[in-house]
């Protein structure tokens, strides 16, 4: 296994919008996360959102954040992306309220 420094580390943080809260949207996420070598949160935003922060290697983002829209494209209108460097201080992936 390689191991990755927090120097490689990259956070991701995506809105998603449309029909994403009241369908089981966070609990997928925290689920999916479960499969990958990500850390961070999943929380609804005040104006109907999504967001989900994540931070990990780039290739664990990538996989991790298509496995979500995979999952959850029925769900899904519009996605916004940024990215930076990671900040380290989630110890795991977590549903936010």
């Amino acid at each position: 296994m390689e191991i990755v420094t927090e120097r490689e580390r990259q956070r991701c943080e995506v809105y998603y919008a449309g029909r994403v809260q009241g369908v089981g949207f966070r609990y997928t996420v925290r689920s999916l996360a479960a499969g990958f070598q990500v850390t961070g949160f999943v929380r609804n935003v005040s104006d109907g959102r999504v967001l989900v922060v994540v931070e990990g290697d780039d290739d664990q983002i990538k996989l991790f954040l298509d496995a979500v829209e995979t999952e959850m494209q029925h769900y899904i209108r519009e996605v916004q992306q940024t990215r930076q460097k990671a900040g380290g201080q989630f110890p795991s992936f977590e549903i936010r309220h």
